[in-house]
């Protein structure tokens, strides 16, 4: 069987090994120590961002960043349904409604039209969200002129989830610095990794600090275990907060190396008729981190799953771009505001091969079989 391809696996290097030695041999693997503290610092500084907490996940940043703006059993949160669940999952953690809003077809991104529609509704009905989470999908930053405006405009805290988008910017900013509250993810299939983990980010310090608190269940200063509140087990590792100062060092060229994948997906398929590419919008640089396609079955002569199905037997991985929250069974009771667009999204797009780690030569084989799928169907 040929080698597997897959869609994004991590891409390590020997810096990251070095640091990971030099954690074991001072013995600091706990959830603190000297690489923790200088993980947070430098991924703040590349942000723009004042201060940082690196914790366990992209998720447990999302959930704190939730409790931190106040959000209570009952209250709305909206957020966009083009998105990854681990987006609304932690929502529902603190028994709060998610609704859903749209997106924009151009840019994938939440429709800030749409937001400005819901939160004028919520506001004449005096029941405004306590927190809106902005998605920047697939490694595109969201559209946040506008959508910052509309949320100043009715008092209600943006929460970016830039998990996707480390090393994007809107606008000469850095995605990852937008909002009350930003999220980053360092899972195993991010541009860069930690294996697992994830940041929060704001530039507010008490925000951060309380973070940590909470994060390292929320142990009072004593000399014994005391608690005031309930706490977390979120923090991150001082070995894997190692790994992921290794892998900053090489962020701008992982970014290159996924832009670079995109190009030559582009120049390889682009003359197909019914195939279109995710576009770059003209606010900013995306990181790629995912090469995203829809197909159009009446043009092209095949479907999205056709062509899945068709690299899958060739050992390849592909996979549908995310399915619309909205459409999720577990969030079936939840209010949408529009979604026809992502559910159009959803039925044709398809997430290719995108590693920083990907071969010409593998670019090729993929971009070869989907040629074939239209030539057979």
């Amino acid at each position: 069987m040929k080698k597997r391809i897959y869609l994004s696996p991590p891409h390590l290097g020997d810096a990251e090994l070095e640091l990971v030695k030099e954690a074991f041999a001072s013995n600091w693997i706990a959830p603190l120590g000297p690489h923790v503290d200088a993980f947070e610092k430098e991924v703040a500084d590349y942000i723009g961002v004042a201060h940082a907490a690196a914790l366990s996940s992209g998720t447990a940043a999302l959930h704190l960043a939730l409790v931190l703006a106040g959000v209570r059993a009952g209250d709305e949160v909206l957020c966009s349904t083009l998105t990854f669940s681990a987006s609304a999952n932690p929502i529902v953690y603190e028994r709060a409604v998610p609704v859903f809003i749209d997106c924009n077809r151009e840019t994938w991104n939440i429709d800030p039209g749409l937001l400005a529609e819901e939160l004028k509704e919520c506001a004449a009905h005096d029941r405004l969200p306590r927190a809106v989470i902005i998605v920047d999908l697939y490694g595109r930053s969201a559209d946040y002129d506008p959508i910052t405006k509309v949320c100043a405009e009715y008092g209600v805290p943006i929460i970016e989830d830039a998990a996707e988008a480390l090393g994007a910017d809107y606008k000469g900013r850095r995605a990852g610095s937008f909002g009350l509250m930003s999220v980053l993810s360092f899972n195993g299939n991010k541009i860069i990794t930690t294996s697992g983990g994830g940041m929060l980010l704001s530039d507010d310090e008490s925000l951060i600090g309380r973070a940590r608190f909470l994060a390292t269940q929320a142990r009072d200063s004593a000399p014994h275990y005391q608690h005031s509140a309930i706490g977390y087990n979120y923090r991150m590792s001082n070995i894997l907060a190692a790994v992921g100062r290794g892998q900053m060092k090489v962020l701008e060229d992982r970014v290159a190396s996924r832009r670079e994948n995109f190009e030559r997906y582009k120049a390889a398929l682009s003359d197909l008729p019914g195939i279109d590419f995710m576009i770059e919008a003209d606010y900013g640089r995306s990181n790629r981190w995912l090469t995203c396609i829809t197909i159009d079955r009446e043009k092209f002569g095949a479907t999205r799953e056709d062509i899945r199905l068709r690299l899958e037997e060739e050992n390849i991985e592909s996979r549908p771009v995310w399915k619309p929250l909205h459409l999720q069974p577990v969030f079936a009771q939840c209010r949408a505001r529009g979604g026809s667009v992502a559910e159009d999204i959803f039925e044709r797009g398809l997430c290719l091969p995108s590693g920083s780690s990907l071969t010409p030569d593998e670019i090729d084989r993929i971009t070869s079989i989907i040629r074939r799928a239209r030539q057979d169907a």
